[in-house]
């Protein structure tokens, strides 16, 4: 069992379950209340299944929307400190075992910037999960610039969850399965990523750093196309659309117990750019750290993805 970083795992603080009840409002109940047993435990549940996956140390964050479905927004900055200051408190109890995403109040851009930063110089944290667009507005909104700046000033990751899309899709009508996880999140979350490419992000800042669960959102098998389309409608960037994806992108295999895709997530963007996630509670951590084991990957790669690269992207300690 290979030593592992895990990067997508999930928490609620308290008086959160308004916000993430809607994203479970078609499971049934009885699950649903087993998952929230688990978002709010930090002890023996969520230890135990880490240790049955070998992971040494869980980057948490939020379970989405969080306070970005919040329509006030002084009572979106108040709520996002306070769950950073919940989970800062939960970490320092066992800071070799967790991490943290800082949570930030989208709704205030230079707010959210200013929040970013004192989650990573004062609480320690990793970098920032955003649970994509908030009330309509995606990150590639140009009154986010400057949480952009700070972001990459920071050397901060900027991790995109899926979340519901503003309206849904008239294709999926009819067939609820292919609604949110199963296929309708990916399309918006790596929709969401193609925007800061295509709207020049990353000519603007070419150090900011984004990471997507899912091995990318389908983002890696599309490059050639990405590259091909972008030429015939003259989308002025300053590289071809591959490349900043091979560049700023970095994903986890959260959700995704597959090798076929693992591969191509390799092939398309390098290992050093494909880290390690469990999505738990919402997958089980076991499966996923059972699959990293037997991939057929060679020990040094099977490492890297495990746990080097997130301590060398994300600052990590290697303990």
């Amino acid at each position: 069992m290979v030593k592992k970083i895990a990067l997508e795992e999930h928490f609620l603080s308290p008086g959160f379950e308004d916000y993430w009840g809607p994203t479970v409002s078609t499971v049934d109940p009885k699950f649903a209340g087993a998952l929230l047993a688990r978002l709010a435990d930090f002890g023996e549940m969520r230890l135990q299944a880490m240790d049955q996956a070998g992971i040494a140390r869980a980057v948490l964050a939020i379970a989405g929307p969080g306070v970005q479905s919040e329509r006030d927004a002084a009572t979106a900055v108040r709520r996002a400190r306070e769950s950073n200051d919940f989970l800062a408190r939960e970490v320092q109890k066992r800071p070799d075992r967790y991490c943290g995403f800082a949570h930030l109040p989208m709704q205030e851009p230079a707010t959210a910037a200013d929040e970013l930063e004192r989650c990573m110089r004062e609480l320690g944290f990793a970098g920032a999960m955003i649970n994509g667009h908030t009330n309509g507005q995606y990150l590639d909104h140009p009154t986010l610039h400057v949480f952009w700046e700070r972001a990459e000033a920071l050397g901060a990751p900027i991790y995109i969850h899926p979340t519901d899309p503003v309206s849904l899709a008239p294709v999926l009508e009819g067939y609820n399965g292919l609604r949110r996880a199963t296929w309708e999140w990916g399309f918006e979350t790596g929709s969401h990523a193609l925007r800061l490419v295509f709207g020049g992000l990353f000519d603007r800042c070419p150090g900011a750093k984004v990471m997507l669960g899912h091995l990318g959102e389908t983002l890696p098998y599309m490059l050639w196309r990405f590259d091909s389309r972008a030429k015939l409608y003259g989308v002025k960037l300053a590289s071809a659309p591959s490349d900043y994806i091979k560049r700023n992108f970095m994903v986890t295999t959260s959700g995704m117990c597959s090798v076929e895709p693992l591969n191509c997530a390799i092939a398309a963007l390098g290992r050093d750019h494909v880290m390690f996630a469990a999505d738990y509670p919402f997958e089980s951590a076991q499966e996923a750290g059972e699959f990293l084991d037997h991939a057929p990957l060679n020990e040094r790669a099977r490492e890297d993805i495990a746990f080097n690269s997130a301590v060398r992207h994300l600052g990590l300690p290697r303990v």
